[in-house]
C-alpha cells in the first residue's frame, strides 16, 4: 500500500487532472486526450457562463474554445453524446461497451406498442429530410413515455419517439442549438465496426470492472464506498463493488493508497504510479487559478473533496432561492493546491460583459497580490472563453 500525506494526495489529483503546474492539455488534441483519460464528461444544458462540459475543459485545455468541442462532437465525430454518468460525452470508441444499455432500451420499447408506427414515421421523415429536432416532427399519439437509460420522459410524442430511438442507438445527436437536440441516423456517422459491434464484455462482473476502472480514472483517486462517482452503473451494489475492487487489486489494475488521517483507503490506477512517484519527489509546481465546473469529474465525490481539501461544495441550482447559502450557479475557485472560495459569474453575451456577481473566499485565505494577479488572469481567460470583452465586479466577500 502506498502512503501519502494529505498534501501529496491533493497534488496527485490536481496533476492528474492537469489543474496544477503548466497546462498538460492543449487544443483539440488536448480535449481528446483528456476525454480519453476521464472517459466521460458530464453534460448539462444550463448555460450561465458556459455549459458544464465546456467549463470542465476550459479549466484544463490551453487555448480551449467552445468551437473545438463542437467540432470533435459534430464534425470529426471523435466524441459522442451518450448516457454514461448521467448525460455525458464519451469517446466514440467506447460505443460498443454500452450495447447492453441500448439492448435494454430496445426491450423497453415493448412496453409502448403505440410507438411502433410513430417510430416508422420518424425514421422515414429523417431519411427524407435529414437531421431534425422534436419541433420539426409532428407525431400524433397519446401516451406517457419514460426512458430506460436516463431520466428523459413525458407526454410529448415527437420528443419521446426521438429520445427512444436515440436510447436504442438508431439515432445519435447530430448537433445542438442551445439546449435543443437535433437527431440523425447513427450509421451515417459512426463507423460500422463500432456501431455494429457486439457487447465486448457480456459477463456482468467484467463489465462492472471496466466501468469502475473508468470511474477511478475519471476522478483520479476513489474509495470503495457509496459515491456519486458510481452513478448509472447498473447493478453495482455494495457486494458487487466489493468483488470488483477485490479482483482489480488481484489483477494489479489498481493500487491501494493510504492518506494520513483518512479512515478509508483510496485507490488509483496502476498506470498512474509514475505520477505518484513524481509527487513523492516534491517538485515545485506553477500555481494556477481556475474556475471549476459544478459537475466536474474532479469533484464528483463531494465527501472526498471535503476530506482531502476541507472544501464543502454544494451545487445550489436546485435549492430554493430562500435556502441558498451562496447562489444559483456558483463555481468552485481553485488556486494552486487548494480551493480558495467560490464565485458567481454571469456571461452577459448581449453586452459582451462578464459579470462577477460575487466571490466568497474561504475563511483562512489571505488575499495576497500574487493571488489577485492569478485571479485576474483567470477571469480574463474566462471572459475570453465566454466571448466577453469586458469584466465587471459587483462585490467580494
Amino acid at each position: 500500500m502506498i502512503q501519502l500525506t494529505n498534501r501529496q494526495a491533493r497534488q496527485f489529483l490536481l496533476l492528474k487532472h492537469g489543474l496544477l503546474g503548466k497546462y498538460k492539455f492543449s487544443g483539440k488534441q488536448g480535449i481528446l486526450d483528456f476525454a480519453r483519460q476521464v472517459n466521460c464528461i458530464q453534460y448539462d444544458p444550463i448555460d450561465v457562463c458556459g455549459k458544464n462540459a465546456e467549463l470542465v475543459l476550459q479549466s484544463r485545455i490551453k487555448g480551449f474554445t467552445k468551437g473545438m468541442l463542437y467540432e470533435l462532437l459534430y464534425e470529426d465525430r471523435s466524441l459522442v453524446d451518450y448516457p454514461d454518468k448521467n448525460l455525458a460525452i464519451i469517446p466514440v470508441e467506447d460505443w460498443p461497451y454500452f450495447e447492453r444499455y441500448r439492448q435494454a432500451a430496445r426491450q423497453h420499447a415493448e412496453r409502448y406498442p403505440e410507438m411502433e408506427v410513430l417510430t416508422e414515421q420518424a425514421r422515414a421523415h429523417i431519411q427524407k429530410h435529414g437531421a431534425l429536432s422534436s419541433n420539426d416532427l409532428k407525431l400524433d399519439g397519446d401516451f406517457s413515455w419514460q426512458s430506460a437509460i436516463h431520466w428523459s420522459g413525458g407526454n410529448n410524442s415527437s420528443r419521446s419517439v426521438l429520445e427512444q430511438m436515440y436510447s436504442t442507438g438508431e439515432l445519435i445527436i447530430h448537433h445542438k442549438k442551445g439546449t435543443r437536440k437535433y437527431y440523425d441516423i447513427a450509421k451515417k456517422y459512426i463507423q460500422p465496426n463500432l456501431l455494429n459491434a457486439s457487447e465486448p464484455l457480456e459477463d456482468e462482473l467484467e463489465h462492472h470492472k471496466w466501468r469502475v476502472l473508468r470511474r477511478i480514472s475519471s476522478v483520479g483517486l476513489l474509495w470503495n464506498r457509496a459515491s456519486d462517482a458510481w452513478l448509472n452503473i447498473w447493478g453495482l451494489k455494495a457486494a458487487q463493488r466489493n468483488e470488483v475492487f477485490h479482483q482489480l487489486l488481484q489483477e494489479s489494475s489498481i493500487v491501494a493508497v493510504a492518506v494520513e488521517q483518512m479512515k478509508d483507503t483510496l485507490y488509483c490506477l496502476a498506470e498512474d504510479l509514475p505520477l505518484i512517484e513524481a509527487v513523492l519527489q516534491n517538485q515545485e509546481q506553477k500555481l494556477r487559478c481556475e474556475l471549476i465546473a459544478p459537475l466536474d469529474n474532479f469533484i464528483w465525490d463531494r465527501k472526498l473533496i471535503k476530506e482531502l481539501f476541507d472544501f464543502d461544495y454544494t451545487w445550489e441550482i436546485y435549492t430554493p432561492a430562500i435556502k441558498r447559502k451562496f447562489g444559483y450557479y456558483v463555481l468552485p475557485l481553485l488556486y494552486g493546491e487548494g480551493f480558495i472560495g467560490r464565485a458567481e459569474i454571469i456571461a452577459d453575451r448581449k453586452t459582451g460583459t462578464l459579470i462577477v456577481k460575487n466571490i466568497w473566499y474561504e475563511n483562512d485565505v489571505k488575499q495576497t497580490t500574487r493571488l489577485q494577479t492569478a485571479l485576474n488572469s483567470c477571469l480574463q481567460r474566462f471572459a475570453l472563453f465566454n466571448g466577453c470583452e469586458t469584466i465587471t465586479t459587483e462585490s467580494k466577500n
